[in-house]
């Protein structure tokens, strides 16, 4: 949220806590179907509060995939705790990735940037660079992790980090797209799994 936005707002106003319930109307309605009136409802501000504490409708959009992208890069930092084996990790991404993508309160919702940046990325080009950034954001914090395993081995030496992050990423983006379309948790675990297994091979340390 731009502090030139704040002006206008109501004194009792918490940002974090509007930005949340903001964020739940777009990841459960996408961008286009999430009306002013749905988010005036769901943040408890009216129109002209909402505007003057975010910006337009798309200004508030980007604020909530900016949130979201940070709290998936903290859960990511969180899970590739290095002094775990990557196989652990992985699982552990895996894991982290399903308790959000099957939360929802009529249907699991999948990945916020997956189900709704997608559709708008085409024509909006703020969201689109914000996607682009998220999904580099991810793979690089990966990466990092490939290269250590690399190092110590529990990857073949010529592994290439970078495409083994992406393919991390891309069971990911799967696992989040199937959770959407109503797979169920049994047939996503097992996709994680095989995942794992796929990336990280026969190699034990």
């Amino acid at each position: 949220m731009k502090d030139e936005k704040k002006r206008g707002r109501p004194r009792t106003f918490d940002a974090k806590a509007a930005l949340g319930k903001a964020r739940d109307v777009f990841w459960d309605r996408g961008f286009a179907a999430a009306s002013l009136d749905n988010l005036s409802a769901a943040t408890n501000l009216n129109r002209p509060s909402l505007y003057g504490a975010f910006g337009d409708k798309e200004d508030l959009y980007l604020d909530t995939l900016e949130g979201y992208r940070q709290d998936g890069m903290d859960a990511l930092a969180q899970a590739l705790d290095p002094s775990l084996p990557l196989r652990d990790n992985l699982a552990r991404v895996y894991e982290s990735a399903l308790a959000v993508y099957l939360h929802g309160e009529t249907a699991a919702r999948g990945c916020l940037l997956i189900g709704t940046a997608t559709v708008e990325a085409v024509e909006r080009e703020r969201v689109r660079e914000v996607l682009g950034r998220s999904l580099s954001d991810f793979d690089g914090e990966i990466e990092k992790r490939m290269h250590l395993a690399v190092e110590r081995g529990e990857l073949a030496e010529g592994a290439d980090p970078q495409m083994l992050a992406r393919l991390a990423s891309a069971v990911m983006h799967s696992l989040a797209v199937r959770a959407r379309a109503g797979d169920s948790r049994e047939v996503l675990e097992a996709i994680a799994r095989s995942g794992v297994e796929l990336i990280c091979g026969n190699r034990h340390v």
